[in-house]
């Protein structure tokens, strides 16, 4: 990774110079070295101003974090605390928790160490609360005063458009509290988490996002957090002008449970589908109910035998909420969208192998997959 120079020869400065329009005119300089008087400056731009306004408003809730391992020198007792990484974070609320990217912290899990830095320069230790590898999100937590805390505006991003202004506040290269500005490229990205689960509805903005940007806030022009910086596409390392980042609705739908439980409580239906495909089906047909599930507790049906020995289908799934589900991949990409202890609106097609066929609708309360 390195910096690429411009360089400009001796002809560059004999070029001709032609002005675009108008006379020309220009303030005498002077012939003797010495000293140059300073004319004002003009008025700042209505639009350099706004900028002004919203780095000042969003840069203290912007912190800097650092990790480190603890290594045993292997001819001694001595233990080293060996830095692995930087990268950047913000103030959630006023109980100090901070939100990050989980690469970020990564080394830090399995009895590493993740220190933050505020925008005062206070250094903190940091506690790890919990993180969601598949969503490349992590919760920290500092035992800073409440007064010293400024929580980041927290927006939306189901409403973004391509074309609008982004802001982007981290530490590049360690270089703290930076500010780059770009626009919203493309909206419905999908990038891989280090585990390879699919992130999806990812925001592509052209803001520069360098190595230590991760886990800061992009934000929108009224300095509202719209998303988590989190990648780049870049064959050396470095911006080029394609950075990505979790939208903010995936963010608030996944924090609460990271505070919480340390972890997202994955929703589940509580079935066992038929994954086979000797039958075509269109929906997702129910094998097995689990016992004292949120399937079995609504009602639904699993696959079964009559006293003949013929098979009865169970309950075929069709529809979540205003979702409709013909296979099994768009059932799980549906159900990614809640959380545990979300109730959903399940229609399912009952006895679709006999004479008896009806739809029926059921309330049910997803269930924690762990």
């Amino acid at each position: 990774m390195g910096v690429s120079w411009q360089n400009r020869s001796a002809s560059d400065d004999q070029e001709d110079i032609q002005p675009v329009s108008g006379e020309v005119t220009s303030t005498p300089v002077p012939t003797t070295t010495g000293e140059r008087e300073s004319t004002p400056a003009a008025p700042l731009l209505d639009n350099e101003q706004h900028t002004i306004d919203l780095f000042q408003h969003a840069a203290p809730a912007v912190v800097f974090i650092n990790t480190s391992v603890y290594e045993k020198d292997y001819w001694s007792t001595n233990v080293y605390e060996l830095p692995q990484g930087s990268g950047s974070g913000f103030i959630w609320d006023n109980q100090g928790h901070i939100v990050t990217n989980y690469h970020v912290i990564e080394s830090a899990i399995n009895g590493g160490k993740a220190t933050v830095t505020l925008a005062d320069q206070s250094v903190w230790e940091a506690e790890i609360i919990g993180y969601a590898a598949e969503r490349d999100l992590a919760v920290l937590k500092i035992k800073a005063s409440p007064s010293q805390l400024t929580a980041i505006n927290v927006g939306a991003s189901h409403d973004l458009k391509v074309g609008q202004s982004v802001y982007a506040i981290g530490n590049p290269f360690g270089l703290d509290q930076t500010l780059t500005t770009g626009v919203i490229s493309a909206l419905g990205r999908e990038i891989r988490a280090k585990d390879g689960t699919p992130i999806r509805d990812v925001i592509q903005s052209d803001a520069a996002i360098n190595p230590g940007n991760s886990g800061g806030p992009l934000l929108n022009s009224s300095g509202q957090l719209i998303g988590v910086n989190t990648a780049i596409y870049s064959p050396s390392g470095a911006s080029a002008g394609i950075g990505f980042s979790i939208p903010v609705d995936e963010v608030r739908s996944v924090i609460p449970d990271l505070i919480q439980y340390g972890k997202i409580r994955r929703p589940s239906l509580g079935i066992v589908p038929y994954t086979s495909t000797s039958y075509k089906i269109n929906g997702v047909l129910i094998l097995q109910v689990a016992q004292n599930s949120a399937a079995e507790k609504a009602g639904l049906h699993g696959t079964d035998r009559d006293r003949f020995g013929r098979i009865q289908w169970g309950d075929i799934i069709v529809q979540i909420d205003d979702d409709e589900i013909t296979n099994l991949i768009e059932m799980r990409s549906v159900l990614e969208k809640h959380n545990a202890g979300d109730q959903v609106k399940v229609t399912v097609i009952r006895n679709a192998n006999s004479g008896s066929q009806k739809e029926v609708t059921v309330d049910l309360v997803l269930d924690d997959v762990n």
